[in-house]
């Protein structure tokens, strides 16, 4: 792969040497909080799932193929989770209204239950985290990582 250029050089370059770090930690950090967020959602789910769960509900019911192409990994991959997850009881599979040849997943009410106490104790914890930080500042953090994810929608490698 070819080392591309920012576009002051030297300045740029050290600031997406840093970002590349930082992100790296952010990301292995959160590997981690997802394994203990899944944890706290059902002991027997895979961290994997959590963000599947998320993902349900956020868009309300999906196609296994709209949920493996929204989250970027092998329909296999998803239909393994999907199987996991119905098992525990967290999502049940309904025929699609619109296309009786597929059905949709969506989250049960014990699955809804489950992922609102783990994400309330998420926010608890960032809130502990954050709490010496100035509003405006978190608020600016969401929306350059927001800008950051946007970015990686547009596959780049």
């Amino acid at each position: 792969m070819e080392a591309v250029k920012g576009p002051d050089g030297g300045a740029f370059d050290r600031a997406i040497e840093v970002l590349e770090e930082q992100t790296s930690v952010l990301w292995r950090r959160e590997r981690t909080t997802s394994h203990a967020l899944a944890k706290n959602v059902h002991p027997d789910m895979e961290p994997a799932a959590y963000g599947i769960l998320t993902l349900l509900q956020r868009e309300g019911s999906l196609r296994a193929t709209d949920i493996a192409a929204s989250i970027g990994v092998g329909k296999p991959s998803v239909s393994r989770q999907l199987a996991g997850l119905e098992r525990l009881g967290l999502v049940i599979r309904q025929l699609d209204p619109y296309d009786a040849r597929s059905q949709r997943v969506l989250l049960t009410a014990l699955g809804e239950q489950q992922l609102s106490v783990a994400q309330s104790g998420r926010r608890i914890a960032f809130t502990a985290l954050m709490r010496t930080w100035k509003p405006e500042d978190v608020e600016n953090l969401g929306a350059l990582i927001a800008r950051l994810n946007t970015a990686y929608t547009k596959d780049t490698w």
